[in-house]
Parts: C-alpha cells; structure tokens; sequence
C-alpha cells in the first residue's frame, strides 16, 4: 500500500516542489488550496500522468473552522492511510501596530496556527493508526523580532510552540518537527530588484538564497528519520547565526 502525503498550500511554490518530490517516491498526494484551484489541478494532472490515480486536490480556507473540518474529513476519503501532514500554508504581510485590527489577527491566525492545530486535532488518529509525521513550517526570522509583524511572528512562533508540546504529546506514535525556512524566495506576488536580493543575501553567510528544493529535501529527511521528534531545523543558509 503506497504512503499518502497531506500538504496544506500545495499548489504553488515550496508546496509543490514538496509534492512533486513525494511523488516521485511514489507517495499519494493530497493538494489542498485556497484559492488556487488552476495551478493544484494543474499540478495533480502532472502527478496522476506519471502515477496515475494518486494525486488529489481538496479546496478549503484555513480561516474557516468548517473548511477545516471538511478538509479532514475529505483527506480521510481520499486514501487508505494518511502518513504524513504538512502543513505548509501560510498568510504573510505586515502588520504594524497602529494599524492592527482583528481581521488581521483572524486571518494571520488562522491559517499559520489555528488551521494547523485543529487540523492536527483531526486527522490524529489516522497519523497514530500510521505511525506517521507532522512537519511544520515555520519561519527562521522569529527570534529577531522583525519589525511590523507581530501577529504573523506571533503565529509562527506559536506553531513552533505545538510542535513541541505535540511532539511530546503524540509520542510515541507520531513524529512533530518543524522545518524554518529562511530567505527562499519573494514574498507572493511582490518582485524584489537587484539591489533589494543583494541586500537579502549579504547577511546570508553562505551568501545566496535557498531555493524550495532545499525545503522539499529537508521534508523528505525529516520524515524518513524516526528517531527525531520536538525539532525545529533551520534551513537559511546560515542567517540565524548573525
């Protein structure tokens, strides 16, 4: 019986490199979205033209507690087992202080920390009837407390507050890590020039930007190893370490 794959915000970007390359392995992909319905139908055609059958696309706003609901529900529908979730979709844009309103907490909440645990809450016991895998995405920046975005700091650094309280408490049965990515690409539908990824890279020590490669190969590592719960990897090329 083949492994199946949830991945939250798989249809674009680290989402869907992290897809293609467990599909390669011959994983079952579940795609859920938001709002791109092309680009994940599009990518599960890719998918189900090499393996045909195994990749599917569930369409749900992380906000909403009743799209989240049915988003567990359709997953558990969808294949035999689930093994592994990532949740990977992510809200980003600042949020300076005299500015802040409630919509924003809701929406920067919701799908970097409320969505993520209640959709952890669901689909719990198929992960443990697996022995399977949560990996969180997170962000490498949290501890240097950027400017103009603390409700979007504050839910991240809350997603990586679960992974280790949910590490301890699914142990045995199921594996919780996190993975913080650093300067991997733009933020959505913002072009940086020159002189702004310049800027970025300068306080890169290995002194370039990450790629979602680098992300979907250290989802893959993660995974595969057993013997490591409770863990937040960095992957930033070094910028932590300034």
């Amino acid at each position: 019986m083949n492994k199946t794959i949830l991945i939250t915000g798989a249809a674009k970007r680290i989402g869907k490199e992290i897809a293609l390359t467990f599909s390669q392995m011959g994983w079952n992909i579940i795609i859920h979205y938001n709002s791109s319905k092309k680009d994940a139908q599009d990518l599960a055609d890719q998918i189900n033209t090499h393996n045909p059958n195994s990749a599917k696309i569930i369409q749900a706003n992380l906000d909403i507690s009743s799209d989240v609901q049915r988003l567990v529900d359709e997953s558990k529908l969808c294949f035999d087992s689930i093994d592994v979730l990532v949740n990977n979709a992510s809200t980003f844009y600042p949020t300076p202080i005299d500015d802040i309103s409630e919509e924003h907490w809701d929406k920067l909440i919701g799908s970097n920390l409320k969505g993520p645990l209640f959709l952890i809450q669901g689909l719990k016991d198929k992960l443990i009837e697996s022995r399977g895998s949560i990996v969180n995405i997170t962000d490498t920046n949290l501890s240097k407390g950027v400017a103009n975005f603390s409700i979007y700091a504050s839910a991240k650094g809350g997603l990586e507050s679960i992974t280790k309280v949910l590490a301890r408490e699914l142990a045995p049965e199921v594996n919780v890590n996190a993975i913080a990515p650093g300067a991997m690409l733009e933020p959505p539908d913002i072009t940086w020039t020159d002189e702004q990824k310049e800027k970025v890279i300068a306080n890169i020590p290995l002194k370039k930007m990450g790629s979602e490669e680098d992300i979907a190969k250290t989802v893959k590592f993660v995974v595969s190893s057993k013997y490591m719960t409770g863990q937040v990897i960095k992957v930033d090329g070094g910028r932590s370490l300034s």
